[in-house]
């Protein structure tokens, strides 16, 4: 159990106790960011940040207002008219190290926040939810170095003629993005590195239940780069009238969203009024296919103990457990024996694994869904409660004798719970493995790994982990299928979703010695 639950907690991170030390949260910013401007939301209103591990209010920010939209929508349009920003690679290049220098000497101020406002481990900041992220960040630096947004096709003849063709790629104008809480700094700089390096200019509306992530972010901008006023806007706010004023603004060019999947779809009508260009990363329920040959010993408490990674909140979780029917019940003890090994409490303790959920009212609906599960004849192998005392904790939960077309079997549940599925032949599991709305990450374990690779090749999901391969890298696009998205992040795709494509033909006449030309100039 030690050996287990140590190498869960190396997964988050190497703490570093002299850098885990949280500051003082008059370090955290109120403020929005407008036209390069630090300044309060335009009515006064303001919003409550709450710690979810204690339930107690730790801040107030500014509540972007519709006004605040309009005025971050007219900044950024005079920035990408009156600057060079979108013309000079190399500048928004110099730039975006600059960022990643300032977020480094910021850390601290984010690690706060994060711990503050959503409850991670501060050994998560060492690792996905800051550090790695900002590393990743640095891949657009790199890329503008060799991107070409020029180039020429082989010339065609045609008619006594060639065409000269070209193309070129230039940034598709302004970006709004709105992100949500769970893993907020990763999925923030996806938007706002792929958007940059691009040449765009970017609206961060950030999650009112994560405002500090965002509003340190544009305060480093502001005070710490040459990122020209107005190329960068951060509004957090609750208001869906501030969102909306983004979402169907003609003058918006794309929308880039991560969140659930029925508010992409009202992302998505909103910007069907004018057109705009979408990029949406929704909702997953993401299958685990243990295969008969698997280690099962070995790797499936590991797996289970994984899936409770940020409490269950993010969408690439492996909520369905797929495994051999003839070694179902032992299945369920392994599995039982990786939550066994999951530490949760104070997300400053090196030996925390697991925060709380965001909010009671999130809580109150994972809890809901279990308690449903078991009325319909769900058996609760273990967890399903919430437990007692400040914040909001929630044990962690296998259900297990599910119908396959209930609740927990096929919608996200987006907490600390996990379904385990036996199937009967690994075609059976393919099957299952595609009997959802979903396509966002898959995961295959067994002996061979080109074996589990054959297997993986045919799940109809975005991304697949072979044997604990992991599929979050800079240069690799992240996103999903189906229900599950339109669009990619990271990678060069992550930057080319935010760039228009255009093309040019032009026609040369041949001249030739005995052509009306050649012989009138003779």
């Amino acid at each position: 159990m030690s050996e287990l639950r140590q190498s869960l907690l190396e997964t988050l991170g190497s703490f570093e106790a002299s850098a885990a030390v949280p500051v003082g949260l008059d370090r955290m910013e109120s403020r929005l960011m407008i036209g390069g401007e630090l300044r309060p939301s335009s009515d006064g209103a303001l919003l409550i940040n709450t710690n979810p591990v204690t339930g107690e209010q730790v801040g107030e920010v500014s509540d972007a207002s519709p006004d605040d939209a309009l005025a971050a929508v007219a900044g950024a349009r005079k920035a990408l008219t009156g600057t060079t920003w979108s013309t000079d690679s190399n500048f928004r290049s110099a730039c975006l190290r600059q960022l990643c220098s300032a977020l480094e000497r910021n850390a601290a101020d984010f690690r706060t926040a994060l711990v503050s406002e959503i409850g991670c481990p501060a050994r998560m900041t060492f690792a996905d939810q800051f550090d790695y992220a900002v590393a990743k960040l640095a891949f657009y630096a790199d890329l503008l170095d060799t991107y070409e947004f020029s180039d020429s096709l082989d010339d065609l003849p045609t008619y006594g003629a060639v065409l000269r063709r070209q193309l070129w790629r230039e940034p598709v104008g302004l970006v709004a993005a709105i992100t949500p809480w769970n893993l907020p700094i990763e999925l923030m700089l996806a938007k706002v590195g792929g958007a940059l390096a691009g040449g765009n200019a970017i609206i961060l509306k950030p999650s009112p239940l994560a405002p500090w992530c965002a509003t340190i972010l544009g305060r480093v901008i502001a005070e710490e780069t040459d990122i020209p006023a107005g190329i960068v806007a951060v509004l957090p706010s609750a208001r869906l009238e501030t969102a909306q004023a983004l979402t169907s603004s003609p003058d918006v060019d794309a929308i880039a969203f991560t969140g659930s999947t029925h508010t992409g779809e009202a992302v998505m009508r909103s910007a069907s009024s004018t057109l705009t260009k979408v990029c949406l990363e929704l909702g997953g329920k993401s299958p685990s296919i243990f295969l008969p040959d698997a280690d099962l010993a070995f790797v499936l408490p590991f797996a289970a103990g994984m899936a409770m990674f940020n409490a269950g909140q993010s969408c690439i979780m492996p909520s369905r457990m797929l495994v051999p029917i003839e070694q179902f019940d032992r299945c369920l003890d392994l599995a039982v024996e990786g939550m066994a090994a999951v530490n949760w409490g104070d997300p400053w303790s090196p030996e925390t694994f697991m925060g709380p959920l965001i909010s009671a009212d999130r809580r109150n609906e994972v809890v809901g869904v279990v308690r449903r599960s078991a009325e319909q004849g769900a058996r609760i192998v273990c967890g399903g409660n919430a437990i007692p005392g400040p914040g909001f904790f929630m044990e962690p939960t296998l259900i297990a004798d599910l119908d396959g077309s209930s609740e927990a079997a096929q919608q996200e549940i987006f907490g600390p719970v996990v379904v385990m599925t036996p199937y009967t032949s690994v075609e059976h599991a393919i099957e299952l493995a595609n009997d959802t709305e979903f396509g966002l990450a898959a995961y295959v374990w067994g002996a061979s790994a080109e074996d589990a690779a054959q297997v993986g090749s045919r799940i109809r999901a975005g991304m697949v982990g072979i044997n604990g391969g992991q599929f979050t890298s800079a240069d690799m696009p992240f996103g999903g299928m189906r229900r599950s998205g339109i669009g990619r992040e990271w990678g060069v795709a992550g930057m080319e979703e935010f760039l228009e494509t255009r093309t040019m033909a032009t026609r040369i006449p041949v001249v030739s010695e005995d052509s009306p030309v050649f012989l009138a100039g003779k």
